[in-house]
């Protein structure tokens, strides 16, 4: 259990199609290629022993290091540093971004030893585990310096530059070498096909101008931003994390990096967050279209007009809650039972069957993408979104499981119709502003139908808040979006009671939780922490509300629980730790959307005479 670092202690890196993890310690322990959701190579982060890791790191087992882990301003090019008497050296990760648009089962991970002061000796341990380590593999040494790793339908190739020299252990590689001031040496692990030519051999030369290029490439793209607030350093950090979580052959951003990571050590909250959720997705590019990304938001819209198009869903529904990456609905779940999960967290799953779930707020969060487009594309692509808008007519006044997944029954989830009023409203405007054919009077009727059913049923004149589904009286976080949504002022007295009574039940120390589960039962066994997203638009709500001194201090102690590169999991335990999948794009894509409006709101403030 102690080999375990915390989830907190990682680094990721990536090339827009697959993204690895490195742990603080120089430990690569979580890779899955060629794509985000294809199954894993290594996978120490869910077993230790058997999931397999590639380890490159100073070797001072009996002298005093000091670790330290950064990335390079502006970039996804990740350092980690060891610091010693004897010297001090470095391990430089990186992928460069793929900038063919076409899918690939080729990527390269560079990994770039060098030393800076004095001398140190390195260790390399090469131990991959194909298949969610389900399936062996053979191992080849073609000479001192290159090896291959043959396994089911995948090839990974480890290659290395002097003075490395390659030592096999059973299966897998080890090696020691020891540098001095001013040398480097270049490590490269490429997955491909097994049918794929085998890599040129390396010259130290290239693939340090191919650092450089990758260097290049993520200050390049970030001089897009729009941003001149005052958090631009976690701000640019969300944006390149969500860059990052994109893949760029589809647009299709995915939640997370990891699966199976959990809410709680030792619980069953651990869930795959490989996929595209329409409802993540869709906020994840609000936030880099605000920031000024318009080709990521134009290229998920494309990819979500695509899915409307095609109607292809295993519920017979215009949409299902998520996809693949590549548009694929089935994501049939299993549980890994030969892996102990992450500090002895099980069950392992891979897969999602809350895809089969019926959530009704993702109507709302994709017409509330489409809405944002000056381009709704052609006659199919309208014809798709109003056929969603009419289907929707007929469709919205049902029991669903609700945006956070439970599995504890359907029900009239207060959120799930705050969005179908989202769609609506955005299916009206855009008929209008577009001059598109479309039924709005009907539209137009159902949309303030919901608007008065909340009112009325959504509204708790006990706890004078909005709760979280009509037949309870418990709260729910993700009404934080109302007035983000236009469905209220920032400022009108039932949101501001709604806000308060957050305050009293859902708010810890600014830490916000979803939902009390004692309270409304989620179906499932523990407890969890408080939700990143959920305390990031507390922060935002506060701001619009005007409670300035209040989201001000919230959102500087949220940033204080960002890990050391400034990522964040999904949520935060009782002492402060993170947990969940990791990065989490809704944490970030809040975070985003927290830091514009604060900044939007103390720019007002201190515009008017009294500062007030």
């Amino acid at each position: 259990m102690n080999a375990y670092p915390p989830i907190a202690e990682h680094g990721i890196v990536g090339d827009l199609q697959t993204a690895a993890l490195v742990s603080s310690a120089g430990t690569i322990d979580w890779w899955c290629t060629p794509r985000f959701d294809s199954p894993s190579v290594f996978a120490a982060l869910l077993d230790s022993e058997r999931g397999g890791s590639c380890q490159l790191s100073a070797d001072l087992a009996e002298a005093e290091v000091t670790i330290r882990q950064l990335y390079l301003s502006d970039t996804a090019v990740l350092v980690t540093r060891f610091m010693a008497e004897s010297g001090v050296g470095e391990v430089i990760d990186f992928m460069e971004p793929i900038r063919d648009p076409a899918p690939t089962d080729r990527h390269r991970l560079v990994r770039i030893a060098r030393v800076v002061r004095g001398t140190l000796p390195f260790v390399l341990s090469c131990r991959p585990r194909f298949d969610y380590a389900r399936a062996a593999h053979t191992l080849t040494l073609h000479d001192q310096c290159s090896a291959i790793f043959r396994g089911p339908g995948t090839d990974l190739h480890l290659q290395a530059t002097d003075p490395v020299s390659f030592h096999a252990e059973g299966d897998d590689v080890s090696a020691r070498f020891t540098l001095s001031a001013g040398e480097t040496t270049v490590l490269v692990l490429t997955s491909m096909d097994s049918d794929g030519a085998v890599p040129v051999p390396l010259v130290r030369e290239a693939v340090i101008a191919e650092f450089e290029a990758c260097r290049a490439f993520w200050q390049s793209w970030l001089r897009s931003s729009t941003y001149r607030g005052r958090w631009r350093d976690m701000v640019n950090r969300s944006a390149i994390t969500l860059k990052l979580l994109t893949y760029a052959p589809t647009g299709a951003p995915i939640a997370a990096a990891t699966m199976g990571l959990p809410e709680q050590v030792g619980g069953e909250r651990n869930w795959d967050y490989r996929y595209t959720w329409i409802r993540d997705a869709s906020l994840s590019v609000r936030a880099l279209n605000d920031l000024g990304f318009a080709e990521e938001a134009y290229a998920f819209r494309r990819w979500l007009r695509e899915r409307l198009e095609a109607g292809d869903t295993t519920s017979g529904e215009p949409l299902q809650i998520m996809y693949r990456i590549d548009g694929d609905p089935r994501l049939e779940e299993e549980i890994l039972s030969h892996l102990e999960g992450y500090r002895g967290s099980a069950p392992v799953r891979v897969g999602n069957a809350a895809a089969d779930q019926i959530q009704l707020d993702i109507y709302g969060e994709a017409a509330d993408a489409l809405a944002q487009m000056s381009d709704i594309g052609g006659i199919s692509g309208w014809r798709a979104i109003a056929n969603l808008i009419d289907w929707l007519t007929e469709n919205w006044d049902r029991r669903d499981e609700g945006i956070w997944e439970t599995r504890g029954g359907q029900q009239e989830f207060t959120y799930s119709r705050l969005m179908t009023w989202v769609a609506f409203d955005r299916g009206v405007r855009l008929a209008i502003e577009h001059s598109r054919p479309a039924d709005v009077a009907r539209w137009t009727r159902e949309r303030d139908a919901v608007f008065y059913q909340i009112i009325e049923r959504g509204w708790s004149s006990k706890r004078q808040a909005f709760v979280q589904h009509y037949a309870t009286e418990v709260l729910d976080a993700s009404l934080l979006l109302m007035p983000r949504m236009g469905f209220l002022s920032s400022q009108d007295p039932a949101w501001l009671s709604t806000l308060d009574a957050m305050d009293e039940e859902l708010v810890s120390d600014s830490l916000v939780y979803r939902y009390d589960p004692e309270a409304s039962p989620d179906g499932l066994r523990g407890v969890e922490g408080t939700f990143n997203l959920c305390s990031f638009l507390y922060v935002e709500a506060l701001a619009r509300a005007g409670r300035l001194t209040q989201a001000r201090y919230a959102f500087d102690k949220m940033l204080t629980y960002a890990n050391h590169v400034g990522l964040f999991a999904e949520e935060i335990g009782p002492s402060g730790e993170q947990l969940g999948n990791f990065p989490q794009a809704f944490t970030h894509l809040a975070l985003v959307a927290a830091a514009m409006a604060l900044d939007e709101q103390l720019d007002r403030a201190e515009a008017r005479p009294d500062g007030s």
